[in-house]
């Protein structure tokens, strides 16, 4: 789809507003996908979010650890939380 191309679509009953398929690929959600909903004057602007996984196999990293330091911080929390 091309950028700035308008689509109509319509509220449903329950306020259910159903994102056309062209739109939804074009900006990379399906269903399941994570999005942020503002409002801007009269305006509803919708984003989507990254999906979390995908973001920490690709994303940047930002720390380096060990599985051995990640498994002692992880048992260490459980002790805090479990007693």
């Amino acid at each position: 789809m091309r950028r700035g191309r308008e689509v109509k679509a319509r509220v449903s009953k329950k306020l259910t507003l159903y994102i056309p398929k062209a739109i939804a690929e074009a900006v990379g959600i399906g269903e399941g996908s994570i999005v942020k909903m503002r409002v801007e004057g009269s305006r509803i602007v919708v984003e989507p979010l990254p999906d979390p996984f995908d973001l920490a196999l690709t994303g940047p990293k930002f720390a380096k650890t060990t599985f051995e330091e990640f498994e002692g911080e992880s048992e260490e929390m459980q002790r805090e939380i479990l007693g």
